[in-house]
């Protein structure tokens, strides 16, 4: 339940107004997971709110240093809702974090930096709202077991609906299993997970998310989608979070797994997140023009430009995992080739067309994965974005035909995304400056972001034998 609260008052007030026991407080680490403290309702006053709550932020990743590692988490009264999984009454507060010398932002707290995106937004002229609206995947699995230690390494993944089930005893076994790459919009019983989607969506719906519509995505096995409708930049980033942690939660409650993961399964489709956004100033949008090509004012072409341009440097934060390159492969769904076009899905950047409508003119970037950390991932589109308005950055011609069918000739001519996180973290490296534009994001955290990406899950990978590994190599 969302309580509308606009003050610490407030929230003082819906503590006692619901019965509330709890205060939870939440805030989003580097990667893009939600963390969170929680006190009894009765400890925290008002001033609490106004001023803050002390935290070790040494433990955190990605975050302080130990000598330096005070931290203060700063709730955003505006956020307040009941949560409906705890068994003892709970209101959350998700906060941004604040040093407690300066009182300034922390640099490297995400919804900071996202916070940051706005206000700049706002100083350019260009706009004072941008909104975004992702459409992110998911899958729920049955059973899931993994492990790596020194002499071993092994994934195994179940679910009912997995086509590699069809032999299976399973007493008895239905046979309704979906077909590799046929699980876009069947209906039960192939589909067994309506019932929890749609469960989904209605605790979404009650924590303040407006839920447009759920279905079933082309994958075997458990492949999901809801949709949110589209909001401002931080408020969307929020919703992720809480629609993140809906999907895992309800998915717990009926004994199965969720996992944003892009590509847990070899052979079928991975898990996208294509990112809609546009800007507007005051009551108008500025991406529309009748006369334009798909109705795109010449302030849509530029910012598409600049998508396209900064392209690889935003995937650093916007397809962040290892995992996220085994998705971005030619020949599936997932676009890898840096190119805009209306309608065609094979594009990078689509431009959809169910209105002609002004106001519906919006930049589709499809490069973008669930695995992302929002408040990085969306002000990363946002800064490229308006880097091309800016510097007027001239997409080129769009390609309005299957891009996987071109000849091998054509293909190599178009520009494409990195082959690895190693390669887009590359790009942030050398690309970069249109980031740090208004300082939304700090050289400072750039640099720590790069180096944790590295260290953390680039040489994590790099260092381990794969599985497959031993089927071509063994008998070497």
């Amino acid at each position: 339940m969302m309580l509308g609260c606009k003050s610490a008052e407030d929230v003082i007030k819906a503590i006692k107004d619901h019965g509330v026991e709890f205060v939870d407080v939440r805030f989003t680490d580097m990667p893009g997971m939600w963390q969170h403290t929680s006190y009894p309702a009765s400890h925290i006053k008002a001033d609490d709110i106004d001023e803050g709550l002390g935290f070790d932020g040494s433990s955190i990743r990605g975050f302080q240093k130990i000598e330096a590692s005070d931290m203060l988490l700063l709730p955003d009264e505006t956020t307040a809702f009941i949560d409906p999984f705890y068994k003892y009454k709970t209101l959350v507060l998700i906060a941004d974090i604040h040093d407690p010398i300066t009182k300034e932002f922390y640099a490297r707290d995400p919804r900071g930096v996202a916070r940051k995106a706005e206000d700049y937004l706002a100083t350019t002229g260009i706009g004072d709202r941008a909104f975004f609206g992702p459409e992110a995947e998911f899958f729920v699995f049955d059973d899931v077991r993994y492990g790596q230690g020194l002499n071993f390494g092994t994934y195994e993944i179940d679910s009912i609906e997995g086509h590699w089930n069809m032999p299976r005893a399973e007493g008895p076994n239905l046979g309704y299993k979906i077909r590799p790459k046929e699980g876009y919009f069947p209906v039960p019983p192939s589909d067994t997970l309506h019932d929890i989607r749609s469960e989904m969506a209605l605790v979404m719906q009650q924590i303040g998310l407006t839920v447009e519509c759920h279905h079933h995505e082309v994958a075997t096995a458990g492949q999901c989608e809801i949709d949110m409708k589209f909001d401002t930049l931080v408020k969307m980033a929020d919703d992720l979070m809480k629609y993140k942690y809906v999907v895992k939660n309800v998915a717990r409650a009926h004994n199965k797994t969720a996992t944003f993961m892009p590509k847990p399964l070899y052979g079928d489709n991975g898990s996208g997140m294509h990112v809609h956004s546009s800007i507007w100033h005051g009551d108008k949008p500025i991406f529309g023009d009748p006369g334009g090509y798909a109705g795109l004012s010449q302030a849509c072409r530029y910012y598409i430009g600049g998508i396209l341009k900064h392209a690889p440097a935003i995937l650093a934060f916007a397809a962040p995992t290892t995992n996220s390159y085994h998705r971005l492969v030619p020949g599936y769904e997932a676009p890898v080739n840096l190119v805009w076009s209306m309608r065609n899905r094979s594009a990078a950047v689509r431009i959809p067309m169910y209105s002609d409508s002004p106001k519906a003119k919006r930049a589709e970037f499809r490069c973008p994965d669930p695995s992302c950390n929002p408040y990085l991932a969306f002000p990363a589109i946002l800064m490229a974005g308006l880097d091309g308005i800016r510097n007027k950055i001239d997409p080129g011609d769009p390609v309005d035909k299957n891009i996987y069918d071109l000849p091998p000739e054509e293909l190599a001519e178009l520009p494409g995304v990195p082959a690895s996180l190693d390669g887009a973290l590359d790009a942030l490296e050398a690309d970069n400056a249109f980031l740090t534009e208004g300082d939304v994001f700090t050289p400072d955290f750039i640099q720590n972001y790069i180096a944790y990406k590295r260290e953390a899950e680039v040489d994590a990978i790099r260092l381990r034998p794969h599985p497959h590994e031993f089927v071509m190599y063994y008998d070497i």
